[in-house]
């Protein structure tokens, strides 16, 4: 039997995230009897999940009539089937399915046919209302997002108010994973679609082979190994669970920067005022139209850090002020080719390698001081100022066009300690030298000719200034130590949760766990799972990294008149000793 604590936990942080109302508002005055309440099935599927059953509607009608002490069905009102015969239990699974049936039907911007494959000209028309701009479709649409956005951010709103947040920079890792669909894909040869209309086919970085279902973006609470990517001795220790923080459902291919920003959006709007610091993502985001993905990012006050495809990696463009975009990052127009193009055409391998390749980490740090120095860092808006490396009072390069052009005077000898490392690396003799073509030197050309950057050594750059070249910019030098320190934690940290969401428990990626019809369906069940890896991964966190959590709801302060039970929003993690091993019988 599931102990009450269990159920009044998963009920408690049901109602804590706002969906109830939502979905009951939604349900008002359709035709028909109210039916089973949606609460008692959404209930009845956490509690399957948590144990080990999957998000079928059969395993929460097992779970409801079978494994619930009275006190709990009378907060979910589940009749007493102890002695009841087959009629009743039969009743009662098929209310189970129709509570569920009338939340979808609700939800769906079209209701079709979910048990058999359509014809391709039909099954079109019912896919694409989950592409116009018709004002109910845009509506039911957002109503499903905002639902699956608030059972994942309940479980991030119930780690902040634990403080198992405080000192997180706000690091997020950005990623699409698939989810695979239980149904054939469309067959061109009879014409028929797929059950799952809105279904397609999603490639994952490197296979030829895709995988035939939905895609869905997830943000992870990511880490760093250091905040100046300095590499610290020893193991790296992560000081906070890395929680999923968003999730949205979608055709593969579809939206995958917006359905990221969404997701972003959401969590800087839920009122936890967590900081946004590095925004970590692959070449699926990079690819994508600056307006779609980057520019938004940077104006939620996120920095990038970004992986490019083997034909983007060395010189990427240039802007109109002259400067170039290498792996990146702004640099001085006279960078040496040999430092534009050590990465040109660099394969996946080589970049994976590229700490233990010395001629490459020689080239990478040498680009250094020919890079654009950050003057300003960013305001509210993303807008950030930068400065030739020849300007400032700290120059990284010795330029003679920078010289000639604003007329500085050649420096005075001074005495150097050469026993001060300081002082040496600040002489100008200690600086690299930027190459200027011998004609130049001896016929220079007039000012308006050359580079705006070489004429006026400050830039201010906004979100989407480089026009379709700004999905390449980042904030961190591309294969350098702080990209290093940042984008590889990150991304283990997205493998980590994949391969936690894709484990025996609460497995994602076998459909056979999620077997409802419909879009509308599969999108409800995995935000339902992503709720219990939260769940989860803050038990293992409470039991692992914390001092114990409050005390659980117990009987002893329960109600009997089937209302919920009156325990704190903040308690219920972790569950009871026993319960994550307790199998019903």
């Amino acid at each position: 039997m599931i102990p009450d604590s269990k159920v009044g936990q998963l009920d408690a942080l049901l109602h804590d995230s706002g969906i109830l109302p939502l979905i009951d508002k939604e349900l008002q005055g359709r035709p028909g009897p109210d039916g089973l309440p949606v609460r008692t099935v959404l209930v009845g599927l956490l509690l399957a999940l948590h144990y080990g059953h999957g998000a079928n509607l059969a395993d929460a009608f097992r779970i409801l009539a079978d494994h619930l002490r009275p006190t709990a069905r009378s907060w979910l009102g589940v009749p007493d089937l102890t002695s009841a015969g087959t009629h009743a239990r039969l009743a009662f699974s098929r209310r189970i399915y129709r509570a569920f049936d009338r939340l979808t039907t609700a939800l769906d911007p079209h209701r079709g046919e979910r048990r058999r494959r359509l014809p391709t000209a039909e099954a079109a028309v019912i896919a694409a209302a989950w592409e116009d701009d018709d004002p109910e479709h845009v509506r039911r649409r957002a109503l499903l997002q905002e639902i699956s956005d608030r059972l994942v951010l309940v479980t991030v709103q119930l780690a902040h108010r634990r403080g198992l947040f405080t000192g997180w920079p706000g690091d997020i890792g950005a990623d699409t994973t698939p989810i695979p669909s239980w149904h054939h894909p469309p067959s061109r040869r009879r014409e028929l679609a797929s059950v799952d209309l809105t279904a397609g086919w999603h490639y994952c970085g490197g296979a030829e082979e895709g995988i035939f279902g939905h895609s869905a973006t997830l943000l992870v609470a990511a880490s760093r190994r250091h905040p100046d990517g300095v590499r610290q001795a020893g193991e790296r220790v992560s000081r906070h669970p890395q929680l999923a923080l968003g999730l949205a459902l979608d055709t593969p291919g579809k939206r995958v920067g917006p359905n990221a920003v969404h997701a972003l959006t959401r969590l800087a709007a839920h009122g936890l005022q967590l900081p946004a610091g590095l925004l970590a993502a692959d070449r699926a985001y990079t690819d994508q139209l600056p307006a779609h993905f980057a520019v938004p990012a940077r104006r939620l006050g996120y920095q990038l850090v970004l992986d490019y495809k083997q034909e983007h990696r060395g010189l990427q463009g240039s802007t109109a002020s002259g400067a170039l975009l290498v792996d990146g990052s702004l640099a001085c127009p006279a960078m040496p080719d040999a430092l534009v193009h050590a990465t040109t055409n660099l394969d996946d391998k080589a970049v994976r390698e590229a700490s233990e390749d010395e001629p490459l980490t020689q080239l990478i740090t040498a680009r250094t001081p020919f890079f654009l120095k950050r003057k300003q860092n960013p305001d509210q808006h993303g807008t950030i100022r930068l400065q030739c490396p020849a300007a400032g009072p700290s120059p990284s390069v010795s330029c003679s066009r920078f010289h000639q052009v604003h007329q500085i005077a050649a420096a005075r000898p001074v005495t150097v300690d050469l026993t001060n490392p300081r002082a040496t690396t600040a002489h100008t003799a200690a600086k690299p030298t930027v190459p200027i073509p011998t004609a130049e030197r001896l016929r220079p050309p007039a000012p308006e000719q050359l580079p705006k950057i070489c004429r006026r050594p400050t830039l201010t750059l906004r979100p989407g200034g480089l026009g379709k070249i700004d999905k390449f910019r980042q904030d961190r030098h591309y294969l350098q130590p702080p990209w290093q320190d940042a984008y590889r934690p990150a991304r283990a940290n997205i493998e980590g949760l994949n391969g936690r969401a894709k484990s025996h428990g609460v497995n994602i990626a076998d459909p056979a766990r999620r077997l409802a019809h419909g879009r509308v369906a599969q999108t409800i069940l995995l935000a339902l799972m992503i709720f219990t890896i939260n769940l989860d991964i803050l038990h293992s966190w409470t039991q692992t990294s914390t001092p114990a959590a409050d005390n659980e709801f117990t009987e002893e302060n329960s109600r009997s008149d089937g209302q919920r039970p009156p325990i704190p929003s903040a308690s219920g993690i972790p569950p009871p000793a026993g319960t994550r091993t307790t199998q019903a019988t």
